[in-house]
C-alpha cells in the first residue's frame, strides 16, 4: 500500500453502472423477504410475529435469515461507499454533507416520527386487537424516534460524517492491488475475529437505544464500507472475473449448505446452548462469527461477479425498480406489517401465511416505493 496521494477534482456525475443498481434491487428484495421470514418463525426482532412451531421450517427460515445477515447489509454499505468519493470530489465537503443530510436525514426523521408510530399502531390495534383510536394510541406512545429499519440510513450518516472529517486532514487515496482469493478469505477471518471480540461486550440482539445499531454486526459494515471506497479508487470491480465469481460461489454454497447446518447439528449433539451463538467467550460464538464472514464475503464476490457479467446492460423494468429501491426500502415495513396483521386472523398455518404475504409484500413494497416518487419533490430526496 502506498502513501496517500492527491487527486484531481471530479466535476461530472459518474456513469451509471447497471449491475450495481440491479444488485441493490436484489438486496432490497431480500430485505423484504428477510422481515417476512422473521414474522413467521425466523429469529430476530420485528414489529409483529406469528412464528411457526414446526422445527424443520424454523431451521429453514433461520438458515435463510442467517445467510442474508452474513452479507446483505454489508454489501449495501459497500455499494454505498463505492459512490462516496466521486460525490465528495464533485460537491466538496459542505455540499456532500448537505446532500447526505437531505437524502438520508429527511427519510430518517420521517420514518422515526411518522411511519414508525403508524406501524406500531397497526400492530397494537389490529395485531393485538386493542380497541383504541390512533389519537389515543399516540397519547400513550413512548417509542418516539424509533429508527426501525432506517438504522442503516443513520449509520450511513455517521460513516459519511467520519469520512468528511478524515478528508479534512488526509487525502485518503491509496493504491492497492486487487485482493487475491487468499487475501479475501484472510480478510474475512480477521473481520470474524474482530466480530467475536466485539460480541464479548455487545452480543447479537443488543442495540444502541434510539439508533437501533446492532454493534455485533458493525465490524463487517465498517470493513466493507472501507472496501467500497478502496474498490472505487483502484477499480477492483473492473478486474473481477467470472472465474473468481464461480470459485467464491462454490465456497458460498459449501459454507451455507454444509457449514451452517453442521454448526447446529454438532451443537445439538453435544447438548450446547444455542444462546452461546449470540456472543461470549465460547467456541460457538467464534465459529459463527467466522462462518458469517467467510460465507458473507464469498456471497458478495460471487454476486458482484454474476451481476457484472449478466446484468450490466440497460433493462427498462429493472431501471424502474432500481430507481425506487431506496423508497421501497423505507416503506416496506408498512407493507409487510400491514399485510401480516391483515391475514393474522385467517385459519392458516404460519407457513401458509408466509407463502401468501411474501409475494404480496414484494409487489406491494416496490409499487408503493414507485408511487412515493411521484409525490412532488420526493424524487429529489429518495
Amino acid at each position: 500500500m502506498s502513501a496517500p496521494t492527491t487527486v484531481s477534482p471530479v466535476t461530472s456525475r459518474p456513469a451509471k453502472i447497471n449491475y450495481l443498481d440491479y444488485t441493490r434491487v436484489v438486496l432490497t428484495l431480500l430485505v423484504i423477504l428477510h422481515h417476512v421470514c422473521i414474522t413467521y418463525g425466523a429469529p430476530g426482532g420485528w414489529y409483529f410475529r406469528q412464528p411457526t412451531t414446526q422445527l424443520a421450517a424454523r431451521f429453514g427460515l433461520t438458515l435463510f435469515v442467517a445467510t442474508n445477515q452474513s452479507f446483505f447489509m454489508g454489501l449495501f454499505f459497500l455499494l454505498s461507499a463505492y459512490f462516496v468519493e466521486p460525490a465528495y470530489q464533485r460537491k466538496g465537503a459542505a455540499g456532500f454533507m448537505t446532500d447526505r443530510l437531505k437524502r438520508l436525514g429527511i427519510p430518517l426523521v420521517f420514518y422515526a416520527l411518522v411511519l414508525s408510530p403508524i406501524i406500531n399502531f397497526l400492530v397494537y390495534r389490529h395485531g393485538q386487537r386493542q380497541t383504541v383510536s390512533f389519537g389515543q394510541f399516540l397519547m400513550e406512545y413512548d417509542g418516539w424516534f424509533d429508527t426501525g429499519v432506517l438504522w442503516f440510513v443513520a449509520a450511513l450518516l455517521v460513516f459519511a460524517l467520519v469520512y468528511v472529517l478524515l478528508r479534512q486532514r488526509y487525502a485518503l487515496q491509496y493504491r492497492v492491488n486487487p485482493p487475491s482469493m487468499r487475501g479475501i478469505l484472510l480478510f474475512a477471518v480477521a473481520v470474524g475475529v474482530v466480530s467475536f471480540l466485539v460480541r464479548l461486550l455487545f452480543p447479537v440482539g443488543w442495540v444502541v437505544p434510539g439508533l437501533g445499531f446492532q454493534l455485533s454486526y458493525f465490524p463487517q459494515y465498517i470493513a466493507l464500507f472501507a472496501v467500497g471506497i478502496l474498490a472505487r479508487q483502484n477499480q477492483w470491480l473492473a478486474g473481477l472475473s467470472r472465474r473468481q465469481g464461480r470459485r467464491f460461489g462454490w465456497l458460498a454454497l459449501g459454507f451455507v449448505g454444509i457449514g451452517f447446518p453442521l454448526l447446529f447439528v454438532v451443537s445439538m449433539a453435544l447438548g450446547l446452548s444455542m444462546d452461546s451463538f449470540s456472543g461470549g467467550w465460547n467456541g460457538q460464538s467464534l465459529l459463527l462469527c467466522l462462518w458469517e464472514q467467510l460465507a458473507g464475503l464469498s456471497i458478495c464476490v460471487a454476486l458482484l461477479s454474476y451481476g457484472k457479467y449478466h446484468w450490466d446492460r440497460p433493462h427498462a423494468f429493472l431501471d424502474q425498480l432500481a430507481r425506487s429501491a431506496y423508497s421501497t426500502y423505507v416503506f416496506h415495513p408498512l407493507i409487510v406489517v400491514g399485510l401480516s396483521v391483515l391475514v393474522a386472523g385467517l385459519p392458516l398455518d404460519p407457513l401458509g401465511k408466509l407463502s401468501l404475504v411474501a409475494p404480496l409484500a414484494i409487489i406491494g413494497s416496490f409499487l408503493v416505493g414507485r408511487l412515493v416518487l411521484m409525490i412532488p419533490k420526493a424524487d429529489t430526496i429518495l
